[in-house]
């Protein structure tokens, strides 16, 4: 049975679940039909992707939706069949936005009530379009993982722009999110590892993880103000670059070879992190913040 439990992240839970229990929802889900990314639209329901196991379904493309209550429904009108959907993000304009990577390469953008554009105009054939953020500019900003690999801009109307200049050919750029400096920030998972920044006017600078052949993976904004980032390669690490481009790596308390890949900030001011790797875990680590203190109340008299 495929259940949105196998979705890159999490379902709501109502106020009145117990903590830690766990509901699948599968009425209305095409079987095998391989959900994979999964978000939370402008229209209070979660957004998700569907097509990973194109080989068993091959028009398996479709985008679902699901109420915080569970109830799913899928939209495939105007959806290229077999497309190779990945990632989807809300977007400023109050749509959903996704990722199209089976050849030729699409970027699609679906309304909450269901209505499915595809854009190609501008985008490289072949490129293989893989993640997707909503940018500080009004934006969306998506990596192309197909060499040699470029960094691509498409604005709500569906205007594509892509760019590659100071970006290490063949360097496979991943995950890609919205910077605390007001820049875009992404991961580059071909040896030797690099973090990527472009600025929303296209300027590209790499900077080299310490540990050689470290595969970036994940990439989030943590409340300390940095970037956080997965490595996915042996052993494994977690890592930290500042706006500036200053790299820490940490190990400890991370089991070897459990291929960090996921992750996300999480309400606690953690960062949080998946392993990908047999027999599997999450993770967590403190960046740092300190929660204020609590302002103290002048105790009142009355006469």
């Amino acid at each position: 049975m495929v259940a949105l439990a196998f979705l890159w992240g999490a379902l709501p839970v109502g106020a009145g679940d117990p903590v830690g229990q766990i509901t699948e929802f599968t009425g209305g889900l095409t079987p095998n039909n391989g959900p994979n990314r999964i978000t939370d639209g402008p229209d209070g329901n979660l957004w998700f992707t569907e097509g990973a196991n194109a080989a068993q379904q091959p028009q398996a493309a479709k985008i679902g939706r699901i109420t915080p209550s569970g109830a799913i429904s899928e939209f495939s009108d105007n959806l290229t069949p077999n497309s190779g959907l990945v990632a989807i993000t809300a977007g400023a304009d109050g749509n959903l936005w996704f990722t199209e990577m089976n050849n030729p390469g699409r970027i699609g953008r679906i309304t909450p009530s269901g209505a499915i554009t595809e854009f190609t105009n501008g985008l490289t054939q072949d490129s293989g379009p893989v993640e997707i953020t909503a940018g500080p500019d009004g934006n969306l900003w998506f990596t192309e993982g197909a060499n040699p690999g470029r960094i691509g801009r498409i604005t709500p109307s569906g205007a594509i722009t892509e760019f590659s200049d100071n970006l290490t050919p063949n360097s496979q750029p991943n995950r890609i999110t919205a910077g605390p400096d007001g820049n875009l920030w992404f991961t580059e998972f071909s040896d030797p590892g690099r973090i990527g920044r472009i600025t929303p006017d296209g300027a590209i600078d790499e900077f080299e993880t310490p540990s050689p052949n470290s595969g970036p993976l994940g990439i989030v904004t943590g409340c300390d103000g940095n970037l956080w980032f997965a490595e996915g390669k042996n052993p494994g690490r977690i890592g930290r670059i500042t706006p500036t481009g200053v790299i820490t790596e940490f190990t400890a308390g991370l089991s070897p070879n459990s291929f960090p890949i996921g992750m996300a900030a999480g309400p606690d001011d953690n960062v949080w992190f998946t392993e990908a790797n047999d027999p599997g875990r999450v993770g967590k680590i403190g960046v740092g913040c300190v929660a204020p203190a609590p302002v103290p109340v002048a105790p009142r008299f009355t006469g």
